[in-house]
């Protein structure tokens, strides 16, 4: 198994990754060769054109790379699910709104294969915290 020396964070549009910022900067700066890894990933997701991904780029040890493709995240499904375009500036002072639980348990459901946890309940509790973090209140504590 090779030894992972970078991990990187980006969205990238399926099918459309270029040379260009913050890709080929990023990559460059590493050593990848930029070119080797838009051809690869043009081609793992073609089926995804002008699709936004959230990918996770595992660069190795000797130069060589993988990604993943991750779900979107616990903001962003929030915040779209609240028709919010941003957080609280002052989250513990002022609440911009209010979700249901069952809403937390869908979205806990969605994005638990990426969370670092092993049951539903773990998931909830994360979600909780990103919601607090972002001014969001809960409305409830009972599941229908």
């Amino acid at each position: 198994m090779k030894k992972i020396f970078k991990i990187i964070k980006i969205n990238i549009k399926g099918g459309l990754a270029n040379p260009s910022p913050p890709l080929g900067p990023t990559l460059g700066s590493i050593g990848i060769n930029i070119m080797d890894f838009c051809n690869y990933f043009n081609e793992k997701t073609k089926n995804k054109i002008n699709k936004l991904l959230f990918i996770h780029i595992y660069i190795y040890e000797d130069k060589s790379f993988d990604f993943k493709i991750k779900k979107k995240s616990i903001k962003y499904k929030v915040l779209k699910l609240l028709n919010l375009e941003k957080g609280s500036s002052e989250p513990n002072k002022k609440i911009i709104g209010g979700i249901n639980i069952n809403d937390i348990y869908k979205i806990a459901k969605y994005k638990i294969s990426d969370l670092n946890c092993y049951n539903i309940e773990s998931a909830v509790s994360m979600i909780k915290g990103t919601l607090k973090s972002l001014g969001i209140k809960i409305l409830d504590e009972k599941i229908n």
